[in-house]
This record gives structure tokens, sequence and C-alpha cells, in this order.
């Protein structure tokens, strides 16, 4: 064999092995398990990528954790019935949506101390969202539709915008839109963040039952998670239906990793769903992570494309009752647990 057959056989070995690691189907497990004290049900989790910090709503409760141990850093008192938590690195703030007194709870991010708590023009704000580009925290109240718009700094309402059905997540392209699940209605409304005004709504069908929001804000597309086993993506510049990717059951969490250019669901079944983007609007079931049930919630960290998902033992349903027709299943008390999933 001469030389120059050995360098192109060479040659070709090295392109087949480069196409198979491209094309071949990425792998995630699960790095670590954090088990945390304290019970309770649990909503939204945000990841400040900078400080590797996870803020998690935790009952009447809102707790720091370390991201790469699990060390519990600090606990955030009085916020009752916690939804959801958001961060304004520039003023140094965490807003943090407290559904059973109508109010949201502003603190300062290396303390947690407590600077303001402030009601809001609504009944259980739920989802929150703070947007850089207009310096605004967006209060989305689930059973009144509206949204209460707080000033950052100076920590007031400042205006009320009415939605057309029950918000759920929000995303924003930091360029002055605000993204919104509307669940009831199966749309996405669009808020103007400098008129603040609802200037546009988009259907999500086939979609039913959006929660969980994610957007690739350099292609521009909208990634809804819906309740029927469907992820909907939608062109965020017209509103134009583009693809749907089938995901688990029960979703409720939906974040996109703008590196790997992939949206990830997660789904109170026990699973995650990965989607992988490709060039040309093409989208494709990536893989199916086996996670545990009642993981519906999930954040992101963008530095070190950690995905952390929390979950919590139930126990059996109780026998009906005349005062209690359709008992819940209890939780189980010491069973709240936070994933950190990591790419292989």
């Amino acid at each position: 064999m001469t030389k120059l057959t050995l360098l192109i056989n060479s040659l070709m070995l090295l392109l087949i092995t480069s196409t198979h690691a491209q094309t071949a189907t990425p792998k995630y497990k699960i790095a670590n398990t954090f088990a945390i004290k304290g019970d309770g049900p649990w909503d939204y989790l945000v990841s400040d990528d900078a400080t590797s910090r996870l803020f998690v709503s935790h009952g009447g409760i809102t707790q720091v954790v370390d991201s790469y141990s699990g060390e519990l850093l600090g606990t955030i008192p009085n916020t009752k019935g916690v939804h959801g938590i958001t961060l304004d690195q520039a003023d140094q703030k965490a807003f943090i949506s407290c559904g059973r007194d109508t109010s949201v709870s502003i603190v300062d991010l290396s303390s947690y101390a407590l600077l303001s708590k402030i009601k809001v023009t609504g009944v259980n704000p739920d989802a929150i969202l703070y947007d850089k580009f207009s310096n605004q925290v967006f209060v989305f109240n689930g059973r009144t539709a509206n949204v209460s718009v707080i000033d950052a700094k100076s920590d007031t309402v400042t205006t009320t915008i009415q939605l057309s059905g029950k918000p759920e997540f929000a995303v924003t392209d930091g360029k002055g839109k605000i993204y919104v699940n509307i669940e009831d209605k199966s749309l996405v409304a669009v808020i103007d963040a400098k008129t603040l005004s609802v200037i546009n709504e988009w259907s999500l069908a086939p979609g039913t039952g959006p929660s969980g929001l994610a957007l690739d804000n350099v292609t521009h597309r909208l990634f809804s998670a819906c309740d029927n086993k469907m992820m909907v993506i939608l062109n965020a510049t017209n509103g134009l239906f583009i693809d749907t990717v089938a995901i688990g059951g029960n979703p409720d969490g939906c974040v996109f990793d703008p590196v790997s250019k992939r949206a990830f669901s997660s789904n109170g079944e026990g699973t995650m769903t990965v989607v992988q983007e490709d060039k040309g609007d093409k989208f494709r079931l990536l893989s199916t992570i086996d996670t545990h049930k009642s993981a519906r919630t999930i954040c992101l960290d963008a530095k070190t494309h950690h995905l952390y998902l929390p979950y919590a033992e139930y126990g059996d349903i109780p026998p009906a009752t005349k005062t209690t027709p359709n008992p819940k299943a209890p939780l189980k008390p010491g069973t709240f647990t936070i994933l950190d999933i990591a790419p292989m």
C-alpha cells in the first residue's frame, strides 16, 4: 500500500468519524441530585449564571441554592404562595411573585434582605419577568388575566395591561417585545414594552393549554410547550406557524439553549424532551431523558448548559369525603429534590 493510499484512507476515516460525531444523538445525564430541606409545593426556579446560584420557589419561602454543590445559601421568608422569581442584575434585586397575598417581594441579591413588598393590581401573581430593555418588571396575574407593570428603579406599579385570558410563562426579546402564553385561549400575546399594550395575539393551534415558553432570539422562533403533548414553534416576528414536535405529558416549563440550538421541555410525567433546531426551519426530536415524576418546571444555566428540575414524592390519594370530594395526593415530607442534568 502506497503512502498516498494510506493518506486517502486516513482522510476518509477522519471524515466518517467526524460526520458520525456530528449526527450522533448527544446524551444527557443526571449529574447531581440536591436534597433541599423543607416541605410544600413549588413552581418556577431561576439560575443566576454569574454567581452559580439557583433561586427556587418552595411553599411559603424562596430558597437560594449553590448550583454546583446543592448547598443551601439562604432563605427568603414570607413569600406566600411563591410562583416565580426574576433577577435585575443592574440594580442587584430579585422580584418574587407571591400568589397568596397578591404581592411582589423585592429583595437584595447579595444579602437576601427584603427591600420592599408591594401589592399588585391583580389576583394570584404567577409568572414574573424583568425586561432589561425597558427596566420594568412584568407580573402576570393568573386569576384576573392582567399584567402589573413595576418600575424597577422606584419599585412601584406604574400601569396594568389587560389580557384576553389566563397568562402563563413569558419571555422578552430584549428589544421591546414581551411574549406570554395565554393558557385558556391557546394563544401567544405580544406586549409592546414601550406603549405597554397588547399589539398581537397569535394562535398556537394545533397546540392547546400552553405553559412553558422559550425564545431563540437569533432566528426569532418561539417554542411553546402545550398540554396536548406537543411543542409548537412560531415565528416571533409575524406569528406564523412553523412546526410542531412531540413532547411528554404534563409539561410546565420550557427553556432554550442558544449555543446548542436546543429547546427543552420539562414534563411532569417524568421526562425531559430535547428538541433540536436545525438550519432552514427544521426541528426534530433529539432525545427524551428520564427525570422524575412531578419534575415539571425547569431552568437553564446558560454558562454551564446544565438544566435544573425540582420535584418531590407524592403519597397515595386519600379516600373522598363529603368535605373533600376530590382529594389530592399529599406530598411526602422531606422529599423535595432538584435534579442537575448535564450534557455528556
